[in-house]
């Protein structure tokens, strides 16, 4: 199906796309890597009066050491982000989280910050960027702001980004020296997480000094496992105790049934994924 008309805008710094968008108002749609909103517009589920391509504002890609955190463009490729090196040494939960993102095609098109814009509660990069206590940089008519992701994701497909806004970057505390694993459960490969889970752990002497777990598709926003996490500290780093603490990672969960799975099937296989992700995380 060929998508309806609508105005195109290319703009060459942020604050021109904040222009942009203003100016067209709520009918407007920002084009990032282009892998969610191009088959919506193809199949006419939107119908925007004007696309804002962000595509051309190179402020916008990259990786930063900003001393206590990484600072990562929203225009930054899942491909790149996989491969950074200041990820992979204080951030690797979001590398080994983005190495489950669909396929090599979409990796190299898809966008860090356009995943995390689009907010669906089963896309892979929303839990691991909850339990990194990451930030969001906003801009918009009025300024820049900063938005901790625990107030970001606020419903199915929706955030704190107001018509007239854009992700400009991501701000991730270091995490320099911590394990890390994110077990994916999905039916076929490639496909959205029907549940998965996000770890994170510092080892001190054999015992487990501090963790954090998030859940993915647990919930209309990501979910951070608080109890798991609190089972999980002071603990030796053995079979017996993170099989305890997986227990609890259900708790406070409210996933939404569909034709795959009923609450309790997911609930259950949060538990599941959670020991697995804890105990890969650590053997890594």
């Amino acid at each position: 199906m060929i998508p309806a008309a609508f105005d195109y805008v290319a703009p060459s710094t942020v604050d021109e796309a904040v222009r942009a968008l203003s100016a067209a108002g709520e009918d407007a749609k920002v084009l990032a890597g282009g892998q969610s909103l191009l088959p919506v517009l193809r199949m006419r589920l939107a119908a925007p009066s004007t696309i804002v391509d962000l595509g051309r504002i190179a402020e916008l890609r990259g990786v930063r050491d900003e001393t206590d955190h990484l600072a990562i463009g929203a225009m930054t490729t899942h491909y790149d982000v996989q491969r950074d090196q200041l990820i992979a040494e204080h951030a690797a939960l979001l590398a080994k989280a983005t190495d489950t993102v669909a396929d090599p095609q979409v990796r190299h098109r898809g966008t860090f910050g356009g995943s995390i814009a689009h907010a669906d509660p089963a896309g892979d990069l929303l839990a691991p960027a909850l339990a990194l206590d990451a930030e969001m940089v906003i801009a918009g008519m009025n300024g820049r702001r900063t938005v901790p992701a625990s107030e970001f994701f606020q419903d199915f497909f929706t955030t704190a980004l107001a018509p007239d806004e854009i992700l400009v970057e991501v701000r991730v505390p270091k995490f320099t020296g911590w394990h890390a694993h994110y077990e994916k459960f999905n039916r076929v490969a490639q496909a959205w997480s029907m549940v998965a889970v996000a770890a994170t752990v510092r080892v001190d002497g054999g015992t487990i000094a501090e963790a954090r777990v998030g859940l993915t598709n647990m919930a209309a926003v990501p979910v951070r496992a608080t109890a798991v996490e609190q089972a999980l500290v002071g603990q030796p780093a053995t079979p017996e105790a993170i099989r305890a603490a997986a227990a609890h990672a259900a708790e406070g969960t409210d996933p939404t049934p569909d034709n795959n799975s009923d609450v309790e099937y997911r609930q259950e296989l949060a538990r599941v994924l959670t020991g697995r992700a804890v105990s890969a995380a650590l053997a890594g």
